[in-house]
This record gives C-alpha cells, sequence and structure tokens, in this order.
C-alpha cells in the first residue's frame, strides 16, 4: 500500500510502514466486526484465531465458529463508531507484532441516549506469505 502526500503540483508515494498497515488492518477488522461483515472478517483471521474475551467465560477459545456465531446474529440496527484510543504498535520481529488500545464503541441505545462501551485490548499480528492475519486477542471491559 501507497501513502499519498501532495507536493506542490505533484503527488509523492511512499510504501506505507508496518506501524500504519497494522493501524489500519485493525481498524478494518474492528469495522467488520461492527457491521457483522463476517466475509471481511474470515479474510483477515487466521483460521485458528485464539482469544480471551468476555464472552467466553474466561475460556481459552480456538477457532473461528465461536466468533461465527455473534456474526451470524447479524449487526446492530443502530450506527456505531468504532475508535482505537492510544493505539500502541509494537514488533515482535519483521513479521509479528502486538497492537494494544483501548476500544471505544460509540452508539444510541434504546432511549435515545448516546453511550460509549469501553474495552482494553490486545491484538497479535502475523505475517504469513506476505499478508498480515490476526491470530490472537485478548479483550476486557474497562469497568
Amino acid at each position: 500500500m501507497l501513502l499519498d502526500f501532495p507536493l506542490f503540483l505533484g503527488t509523492i508515494s511512499r510504501p506505507m510502514t508496518a506501524h500504519e498497515e497494522l493501524l489500519q488492518l485493525n481498524q478494518k477488522l474492528l469495522d467488520s466486526i461492527s457491521a457483522a461483515d463476517w466475509s471481511t472478517y474470515q479474510t483477515l483471521c487466521h483460521p485458528q484465531l485464539t482469544c480471551f474475551e468476555p464472552e467466553t467465560g474466561g475460556h481459552f477459545v480456538v477457532g473461528l465458529p465461536f466468533h461465527k456465531f455473534y456474526f451470524d446474529l447479524g449487526g446492530a440496527s443502530a450506527a456505531k463508531v468504532t475508535t482505537m484510543a492510544s493505539p500502541h504498535v509494537q514488533m515482535l520481529g519483521p513479521d509479528a507484532a502486538i497492537v494494544c488500545y483501548t476500544r471505544l464503541v460509540q452508539r444510541v441505545d434504546a432511549s435515545g441516549n448516546p453511550t460509549t462501551a469501553r474495552s482494553m485490548e490486545t491484538r497479535i499480528w502475523q505475517r504469513e506469505n506476505g499478508k498480515w492475519l490476526h491470530v490472537h486477542f485478548h479483550r476486557s471491559p474497562v469497568n
């Protein structure tokens, strides 16, 4: 991927850094979750994705079928905005990285009041055959 920067009358393109690419992919992943877009989510995740999240009740889950259940329920009818607050990318080598952030999901509740759900997330990405795949995550709600 290239980023374009204006330069007087022309444009200069430069390759996207791994940090930029990972943040973009991670946002795409979060957007696919909000939209219940299984097709996009599946292309971004390793088939043996592992996780700890509130929905697992403290259990370690392996594979995509657990997640597909929630996608099959459909997306929320109300609009949502998902933001990665204070994201941090730590490269573990040329083909592995950790992305940490606080996830903020803004929406309007059934009473018409704006609400923001918060969770702390750590997501691990691994590059296989030149493609970044989401391989593990840990999500904890902020109380």
